[in-house]
């Protein structure tokens, strides 16, 4: 009998035994162990505060000072625990290394891109500055970065948030590590972009022999990436099997949560499940809405006038001149005409760069138009000042993508749902309070959450804050900004359910804006779709999802599922 041959059988590259994470007052990782074989790849899924992110962290040494880590962590039988930074500090970059959540925070905002690569292969290699570059160079191609000579001597604000994830792959490659951990690499990225990263991370991966940990709060994005899949929950390992097992028929109450919780092309129900549905014994029991019923509702919606219509509208951005140099114009949307009518949710689909959110802030007052004419309720807005617009604002509001940044972190959530009431001129003092109280009591939040200030929430609680103030003046239109796009699954749905509970209530009108398909299919009675700021298509939701008229539509759709 022929023996295999050895090059084909996988080594175990990383053990981790009973890890546990403690902080002064809690334990936050409990008695995890799991393997890794080299060129695997292994996904950890779960919730924020699931303890997958403190994991990977300990194994590359990272963790906070105040945080203790107690177990067994050993890499190639050389254990990890304990030892020296001196030590650590040789392996990171070139044994192991890792890709964080957001590359504009983890990349040197004042240092030229090829500089900030070049830096991880002079630290472990004794080579020229010159053949650094060369190899830099060799990396910007590989991971298939537009013009690599061009963007060796750009910064970070000057490139796109794909091309900023592919520089930290190249940084993370550059030595071509044994093992590479990647910490949602591709949440809030486009649906386009996000599956050119996974692609190009499965192909490093098989081409350099890499064993990867890819870690992500959404079990769709990993499904066609991992070989094994483990589930995290409130610190702990609550399941782990073969990618296509745990698809199959997972075996947890939390996992089955978190596949359901998740829109798919086929979802069709009234509210989305979330993970609570699941768990102690519960079977959830989920209203069906048919696809006739919703585009018969849709339908009645437009046989009345519009609360928006948007005629040929263009939004130009000049740039900077330089010396002897003309301005460069930009032309952010050409010509876009659409409606939205009352009650409806109408979603705004496209890349980055697309157009989609300069359209949104257009329609809210935060951006000057430069041609063309908006219409609410039958009004020419498209010329009003600062004045018209502090009117306006108390029935248009927008709920922005990124609630931490548009909250200010020095006034307690109090002070700033009643501050928006102030400046519209509404209530007097104890009925501001009084209205912020019940607003936070209507998102979902407690009273005592009045008094606490934005960095004691977590990042749904604060998604529910920005919907608490937009709320706050009692508004007719609403944009939602890429609201749900870095929220874990399970949070996504618990808003998204809000937002369609809201509207019911209200009879509020959304603009909803995405770069996942799958959500505004499900949240959307009719959707537009922007490409390079140009309108290609338009139709009823389920219409356009069933039978796109472009191949740019086709494409996203085939990149969301």
């Amino acid at each position: 009998m022929m023996k295999k041959s050895t090059s084909l059988i996988k080594k175990n590259l990383l053990s981790v035994a009973n890890l546990t994470i403690t902080s002064k007052d809690s334990s936050l990782v409990n008695n995890l162990s799991f393997q890794l074989l080299s060129g695997e790849t292994l996904a950890i899924v779960g919730e924020s505060g699931s303890g997958k992110s403190l994991s990977s962290l300990a194994i590359l040494g990272l963790l906070p000072d105040d945080l203790t880590a107690s177990g067994k962590i050993l890499f190639e039988d050389k254990s990890l625990l304990n030892l020296a930074e001196s030590d650590y500090c040789a392996m990171r970059g070139k044994e192991m290394a890792m890709i964080f959540q957001e590359p504009m925070t983890a990349l040197n905002p004042s240092m030229k891109l090829g500089k900030q690569v070049a830096e991880v292969l002079l630290q472990h290699y004794s080579i020229s500055a010159e053949k650094a570059k060369n190899k830099v160079l060799a990396l910007f191609e590989k991971v298939e970065l537009p013009r690599p000579k061009e963007l060796y001597n750009s910064y970070p604000h000057q490139i796109s948030g794909g091309q900023k994830q592919r520089v930290m792959i190249a940084m993370a490659i550059a030595c071509k590590p044994k093992l590479l951990i990647a910490d949602e690499p591709t949440t809030a990225l486009d649906a386009s972009v996000q599956k050119g990263i996974l692609l190009l991370l499965k192909n490093l991966c098989k081409e350099f022999g890499m064993a990867l940990i890819f870690i992500s709060h959404d079990l769709g994005v990993v499904r066609h990436v991992a070989d094994r899949i483990l589930v995290m929950y409130k610190g702990k390992l609550i399941e782990s099997n073969s990618s296509e097992q745990l698809f199959k028929a997972p075996q947890e109450a939390y996992t089955r949560g978190l596949l359901a919780c998740r829109p798919t092309p086929d979802t069709s129900f009234i509210r989305l499940p979330v993970v609570d549905d699941f768990l102690d014994g519960k079977r959830p029991k989920l209203k069906l809405r048919s696809a006739e019923a919703k585009l018969s509702q849709a339908e009645k919606r437009t046989i009345e006038e519009p609360l928006f219509e948007v005629v040929e509208l263009d939004k130009e951005y000049k740039g900077k001149s330089g010396f002897g140099k003309k301005a460069n114009t930009v032309l952010a949307v050409k010509e876009v005409s659409f409606k939205i009518f009352e009650g409806e949710s109408l979603g705004l689909v496209g890349e980055s760069g697309s157009g989609k959110t300069t359209l949104g802030r257009i329609l809210v007052g935060l951006e000057a138009v430069t041609k063309g004419n908006i219409f609410y309720k039958g009004k020419d807005i498209s010329e009003y000042g600062k004045a018209d617009w502090r009117q306006l604002h108390r029935e248009i509001q927008i709920i922005f993508q990124d609630p931490f940044s548009s909250l200010n972190p020095r006034k307690k959530i109090g002070e700033t749902l009643m501050e928006v009431m102030q400046v519209q001129k509404k209530f007097n003092r104890g009925e501001r309070r009084q209205k912020s109280l019940t607003l936070l009591e209507k998102v979902g939040l407690l009273s005592e959450h009045f008094d606490r200030y934005p960095h004691e929430f977590s990042g749904g609680q604060r998604q529910r804050i920005g919907i608490a103030r937009a709320l706050a003046v009692n508004p007719k239109f609403i944009v939602c900004d890429e609201s749900v796009s870095a929220l874990d699954v399970s949070v996504q749905a618990q808003v998204l359910n809000l937002l369609n509970d809201l509207k019911d209530e209200y009879n509020f009108t959304y603009l909803f804006i995405s770069h996942d398909l799958a959500v505004v299919k499900y949240f959307a009675d009719r959707i537009v779709v922007l490409k390079n700021g140009e309108l290609v298509e338009k139709g009823y939701a389920d219409q356009v999802y069933q039978n796109p008229k472009t191949t740019y539509t086709t494409s996203l759709i085939d990149a969301s599922f």
